[in-house]
């Protein structure tokens, strides 16, 4: 993984010893809450309904077990014993105290981490494919490019101040784990020509976004020659921040401007750009993505014993459910759960990020992977050591072997929390969870994908559920819209709302029901999505309001 040089580690800091004094100043009433804003949540803090929230940047999901263990330990010393795990590959603390920000600023520098860019109309913390650099199936690992676009978007001047917040995601597979079409920008790097010296390039997407106005990407262009992907970039964020809408924060999204402009008129824009920008030699320097390159170099792997005893009923299921094919056969990337039957999704205590940092020591490189459904990844695991990975994740409590599964819920953290919800999200899914846990149904099932949002602005990926749930205000009450058909992986749909909302207890009894339809009416090998797309709404409809 990427270590910091020493600009990086002066870089944050400066911004640490810059954001005490503006706190400080903050408690000490030389500066209103108007002026500290914008300071605020440039530097992750936001102002929640109980408490400051303190949102922290993973950089394409990856932290080393020291990483992980000083996350432990702000949890216990500043927050109340746990971190919150987002789909954005970041960890949010949810009960932070103004006078404790610039410490727990100082303590995550101590270990190359911050809170940069983690709000605010800026380029966000990139993410990327979270089984990058192990998985069987990607021409490359996407992260050296994820790399050189966080150093390239870290206090870039002319993108300090975007017409609204953007974020981008890199992967480097046909199957997409990572949301990317429904991204500001997507970036898929692909090779040209199947021989195994093919040239290496990035295909670009624009213009993706859920929110109150979901939309998916279109292909903007098929090929970018990897040494660029900075410049193509730029060119894009130029274009939209030149005609951005400022005047109105619900249109200001790119994706907003490529659907007024048009696919084609916002490409010719962006290609006149790009072409302007290498008549300038505009381009990052080769040796620099050759210097971050050298970081991502695969760890020492070896060949090892492939046979494990998985008698245990228990572990066999774990075993099938949470770990995932690897490029080298001698291993595999195992998933932590931190979607227990009943639990919040994506919390983990102070505890449990001790051991899962143990266990990335011992077992996986010293690597760990933050997942864009709200669970942990030990990316290199050898076969051989499974048992004891997967006994010492059970004693924790972080052995649910539910991958996928309709357990496998993604929420965002709701009324409980936030001051944007209309709706609880929390309570909804540990509902749902301990009642398909209890049934025994999620294994009939088979892959289905539950997300849950508290309002519009689609925190919890309800759009691009299998099944997706909208927290809404209905005069006063709590009332839950119900859509069925989304996907983010590499078929991505927008889910459709199937009728009038219902209460919790409603909801509950809803998503019941659209499942025991998928159970009635599936062919072999079929997901719920498949069969979904293949019957269409109306068996659905029929059983939710006849």
């Amino acid at each position: 993984m990427y270590l910091y040089d020493h600009y990086d580690q002066a870089m944050v800091d400066a911004r640490v010893a810059e954001f005490r004094d503006q706190a400080r100043r903050r408690l000490e009433g030389k500066l209103t809450e108007d002026q500290f804003k914008p300071l605020r949540l440039m530097n992750g803090l936001y102002l929640q309904l109980h408490a400051y929230m303190l949102r922290v940047a993973i950089p394409y999901g990856t932290l080393n077990s020291r990483q992980m263990e000083v996350l432990a330990d702000i949890a216990d010393k500043y927050d109340r014993g746990y971190g919150h795990f987002t789909t954005r590959q970041n960890i949010q603390y949810n009960w932070i105290k103004l006078e404790d920000a610039g410490d727990i600023l100082a303590d995550l520098a101590s270990v190359e981490m911050h809170a940069i860019q983690t709000s605010g109309n800026c380029i966000r913390n990139i993410s990327a494919d979270h089984f990058a650099g192990a998985a069987a199936d990607e021409v490359a690992d996407p992260r050296p490019y994820a790399e050189l676009m966080r150093q390239w978007s870290s206090f870039h001047p002319e993108f300090s101040y975007l017409p609204r917040k953007f974020k981008i995601a890199v992967i480097a597979s046909a199957k997409d784990r990572a949301a990317m079409r429904l991204h500001d920008i997507g970036i898929r790097i692909v090779k040209r020509g199947n021989d195994s010296g093919g040239e290496l390039g990035a295909q670009f997407y624009a213009g993706g976004g859920m929110g109150r106005t979901p939309m998916i990407a279109p292909l903007i262009r098929d090929f970018v020659p990897l040494d660029q992907l900075i410049t193509y970039a730029e060119a894009c964020l130029r274009v939209y921040n030149r005609y951005g809408r400022r005047d109105n924060k619900y249109k200001a999204r790119i994706k907003i401007l490529v659907h007024e402009l048009g696919a084609a008129e916002y490409t010719r824009q962006v290609e006149e750009e790009f072409a302007h920008m290498l008549e300038q030699g505009v381009e990052p320097p080769r040796e620099e993505l050759a210097r971050i390159a050298a970081f991502f170099a695969d760890p020492p792997f070896v060949d090892a014993p492939k046979s494990i005893d998985r008698s245990n009923p228990a572990f066999d299921a774990w075993v099938k459910a949470n770990t995932h094919r690897h490029k080298h056969d001698s291993y595999v990337s195992a998933v932590i759960s931190l979607k227990p039957a009943g639990g919040i999704p994506g919390d983990a205590t102070a505890e449990q990020m001790r051991v899962m940092a143990r266990l990335a020591k011992q077992y996986s490189f010293d690597e760990l992977r933050v997942m864009h459904t709200q669970n942990v990844l030990l990316p290199h695991v050898a076969i051989a050591d499974l048992p004891a990975v997967w006994a010492a994740l059970d004693a924790a409590g972080l052995a649910a072997a539910n991958m996928d599964s309709i357990e496998d819920i993604i929420a965002c953290p709701g009324l409980d929390y936030c001051s944007l919800a209309n709706a609880r999200s929390i309570p909804l899914a540990q509902r749902i969870s301990e009642k398909f846990a209890a049934t025994g149904k999620s294994a009939a099932l088979g892959e289905l994908k539950l997300k849950i949002s508290g309002c519009i602005n689609a925190c919890g990926h309800h759009h691009a559920g299998h099944i997706g749930i909208l927290g809404v205000d209905k005069k006063g009450r709590e009332n839950y819209q119900l859509s069925l058909g989304g996907s983010e992986a590499e078929d991505v749909s927008l889910a459709k709302i199937t009728g009038p909302g219902f209460d919790e207890d409603g909801v509950i009894a809803a998503v019941e029901k659209v499942t025991d339809v998928y159970l009635a009416r599936r062919e072999d090998g079929e997901r719920f999505l498949d069969t979904y797309r293949r019957i269409g709404m109306e068996p659905f409809k029929e059983a939710l309001y006849a």
